[in-house]
């Protein structure tokens, strides 16, 4: 008896040090920003102050070959599950969709019921989840954040909104701004700064569980940069005079610097941008409105960075933060659109004089010419398949073990983010099922051999990646990429180039290497059919579709009573005035 008791006690003394050798899973913060250029980052070439990015980039790896979908929710549905988005449920944006699209599968607009994201993975798996800022994957209740594995959440269920003022709409495509808390209608207050209210609800939530010795899954969407471009002054004012040699200048010296960084060949020819205008031609009254433009764009990016500081001291306060592994991404490219089409709209709601720009009650863009800055050195932007609209920003940093100030070339996807985050977890992919229900299967490879230094590249060489949205479509093999964009950025036919030297796609190369065109075509055809890809209907415009979608989603369902008792009224009306009249000539 006596020895059967040391037994014990010296298991029980074994498994106690064993338990205390094992290191703790990492926390997990997410960090998506929106439609950001690929050299806005300080730390990617940049002359924006990022310091907290640019801080997390020194202490990780920088990814200067990652790819996303070029607008927000399809990039967010395949961050969130690995899978593709035609695929998840979100083959186009609702608002960019077509009409003789919408429903057919593939095309909901929101996640589909074959999908499980990362979060609740790592909720069923011990970690405590939450999600502050922008959700835009989906507003029915199954595909709210609580349905979705976050325990706490604080969501806005559209593309975007004001910054300043939660309940303005920046487009007229919704009666309203949908904001959900805990998966009910959330209250919100009557004027915020989108940035700080985001990161208040995530240190909120992460004060919430503090107590709890689960590790936790933090994900923040901001809203900067998406129109309307807004920041508070004393952001907007350090960069006055800072744009006045205009975008030229810019582009060259954002690319000059992301090559010196080792983001880019050195001999990187710069895009040629149909769409920039000539700096030089413009008036002086014209230079002054668009240098203001730019400054307010720079400073909601600084103004985002100052947050993401102050969600990085609280974890340093709290003991958190060398235990946490931070992902900051882009969620698309830069954003170009003017929305002309909504100007009738947008000048009763907003001031877009110059000196109020950045301003409560005042909306401003930045334009196709600072966007191809904000992209440099890439071709295009948002909406459209060019590097300039997919290729973005990633950093990953805080990984145990990994080497710091790394610079990754090699190409990588954003369904790789969640099979990376569930190998940090120590969480096994569920596979074609989960909990005995048919799922679709991540498409992503985990990045954690190139964060470890164990591989150059986890996508081999032959391995084809394929992309469409809205006509604007790619293809990924090694160091090749074939892209056809739509107009009025592209001709609507294939090129083939090579993003090693040339990620400017500047050199066509289908004449040169005629077997890789069209075996590549070939693997892009493969792909559209086995992902259910819909062609675009003749005329298409992204832009356009929004507005026209606004009309027949949202104006005539909206006001079709009000509009049909108004016609009631004074079609009853008119009738009684010619019974009057009838009786009068009698």
């Amino acid at each position: 008896m006596k020895y059967r008791a040391l037994i014990l006690a010296m298991g029980l003394t074994a498994g106690v040090a064993a338990l205390a050798a094992t290191p703790a899973r990492p926390n997990i913060m997410v960090l998506v920003a929106d439609d950001w250029g690929f050299t806005d980052v300080g730390a990617f070439g940049g002359e924006i102050a990022t310091p907290n990015i640019d801080a997390l980039a020194r202490q990780g790896m920088r990814f200067s070959n990652f790819h996303v979908a070029a607008s927000c929710a399809p990039t967010r549905s395949m961050l969130l599950t690995g899978v593709d988005n035609h695929r998840n449920g979100v083959g186009n944006l609702t608002e960019t969709m077509p009409q003789a699209h919408l429903g057919k599968p593939g095309y909901l607009g929101s996640l589909n019921t074959r999908v499980v994201t990362v979060a609740t993975l790592l909720q069923d798996n011990g970690y405590r989840t939450s999600i502050a800022g922008k959700w835009n994957v989906g507003t029915e209740p199954h595909n709210l954040p609580n349905r979705r594995g976050f325990e706490r959440s604080l969501i806005q269920g559209d593309t975007g909104s004001d910054n300043w003022e939660p309940h303005q709409r920046y487009l007229p495509h919704t009666d309203k701004v949908s904001w959900f808390e805990d998966g009910k209608p959330a209250a919100m207050p009557v004027t915020y700064y989108s940035s700080e209210y985001f990161v208040d609800k995530a240190i909120e939530h992460l004060r919430a569980g503090a107590g709890s010795a689960k590790p936790f899954f933090a994900y923040v969407g901001f809203q900067a940069n998406h129109v309307p471009l807004q920041a508070p002054r004393a952001f907007i004012d350090k960069y006055k005079g800072r744009y006045k040699d205009g975008w030229t200048a810019l582009r060259q010296a954002r690319r000059d610097k992301a090559a010196a960084l080792g983001l880019i060949a050195k001999d990187t020819p710069l895009a040629i941008m149909g769409s920039t205008e000539n700096w030089n031609a413009l008036s002086a009254a014209d230079k002054k409105y668009q240098e203001r433009r730019m400054e307010v764009y720079a400073a909601m990016a600084e103004a985002m960075d100052f947050h993401v500081g102050r969600l990085i001291a609280h974890l340093k306060q709290s003991g958190e933060y060398d235990n946490t592994v931070f992902v900051f991404l882009s969620d698309n490219g830069p954003e170009a659109s003017d929305y002309a089409d909504a100007q009738p709209w947008l000048w009763t709601q907003y001031s877009q004089a110059l000196d109020k720009l950045g301003d409560k009650g005042a909306y401003t863009i930045m334009g196709p010419s600072w966007a191809s800055a904000a992209a440099s050195p890439l071709s295009g932007f948002k909406f459209y398949a060019g590097e300039g609209g997919i290729r973005t920003p990633l950093i990953i940093s805080g990984v145990p073990g990994m080497r710091q100030d790394q610079v990754q070339g090699s190409l990588t996807h954003v369904t790789d983010v969640a099979p990376t985050l569930l190998e940090l977890a120590g969480i096994a992919q569920p596979g074609s099922s989960y909990k005995g229900q048919p799922i679709e299967v991540m498409a992503g490879r985990s990045l954690m051999p190139v964060l470890k230094g164990e591989v150059a590249q986890v996508h081999p060489a032959d391995e084809a990646i394929g992309y469409e949205l809205s006509g604007n479509a790619a293809l990924f093999k090694g160091s090749l990429k074939l892209v056809k964009n739509m107009a009025p950025v592209g001709d609507g036919q294939w090129h083939l180039f090579n993003l090693e030297t040339d990620a400017g796609e500047t050199e066509d190369l289908q004449g040169r290497m005629p077997a890789q065109f069209r075996a590549m075509q070939s693997d892009y055809e493969a792909y559209a059919q086995s992902h259910g890809v819909l062609a675009m209907p003749e005329g298409y415009s992204p832009t356009r579709q929004v507005m026209i979608n606004s009309f027949v989603n949202y104006w005539i369902p909206y006001y079709r009573k009000p509009v049909l008792i108004v016609l009631a009224a004074l079609i009853a009306g008119l009738g009684l005035l010619h019974r009057r009249r009838r009786k009068q000539r009698r």
